[in-house]
């Protein structure tokens, strides 16, 4: 039976290396896709743990080759996803999680409808800044223009939480976390078959899954959309 493709977005600095570390350590059968990127590493970041590091040159001559599964340019650096890697993890029976940006995203849910898409908001712009000015403390160098430019970049990509299926905000990082398996453990439920009804433990990661879709969040995300100024045409 083929896997099932997750897909996970946020803006960055929504703390969604942390949910995706932390979920992968309780969730069994999941697969990360190691990204390619050809921005240089940032702090502790190891080649082919964090990203796959590489030239543009040769970024490009895998874009040639049709390497990518998905892939977009954003800040200056381009980032993609490699066809085999969701080859390999469906090979071994696995489902694959794809930590990738609005634009990726979009790319893949064409090429792969069935994919399960979840968007991670920060709670405010305030806090999302001040987790911005810590992680670039962290990697010894604050720079305001650059967390500015973030902050836009991050009400851009909120304004295209619609084309997501799951809505998760993430000020409380252990609800974060439970909802994000609560998910991947519903979707499997869903795709090779439900558990009993009695079954107390799967119904309730079930309804866990089911308060995050869009269409159950909206009154949940409202006070994010306005602190992020999101416009009223992409709220409604």
């Amino acid at each position: 039976m083929a896997g099932i493709l997750f897909i996970i977005s946020a803006p960055s600095g929504s703390g969604k290396s942390t949910i995706v570390n932390q979920l992968r350590s309780l969730v069994s059968g999941l697969d990360f896709s190691v990204s390619w990127t050809t921005r240089g590493p940032r702090g502790s970041e190891q080649d082919s743990r964090e990203y796959h590091f590489t030239t543009r040159e040769h970024f490009e001559e895998m874009i040639r080759n049709d390497e990518f599964l998905e892939y977009a340019e954003v800040f200056g650096n381009y980032y993609g996803t490699a066809r085999r890697t969701l080859a390999e993890a469906f090979s071994k029976g696995k489902d694959l999680l794809l930590d990738i940006d609005v634009q990726g995203a979009a790319q893949v849910r064409r090429k792969m409808p069935d994919a399960v898409s979840i968007f991670l908001m920060p709670p405010t712009p305030e806090i999302l800044a001040t987790r911005l000015r810590n992680r670039s403390r962290a990697e010894g160098s604050v720079q305001d223009e650059i967390i500015n430019r973030r902050l836009a970049k991050a009400k851009q990509e909120i304004e295209n939480y619609r084309e997501y299926g799951y809505i998760l905000v993430n000020d409380i990082l252990d609800q974060a976390v439970e909802q994000m398996a609560s998910i991947v453990a519903a979707e499997r439920f869903r795709r090779n078959g439900i558990p009993p009804a009695g079954s107390a433990d799967a119904q309730r990661l079930i309804e866990i899954a089911e308060s995050c879709r869009q269409t159950n969040s909206e009154d949940r995300i409202q006070p994010v959309l306005r602190a992020f100024g999101v416009p009223e045409r992409a709220i409604q």
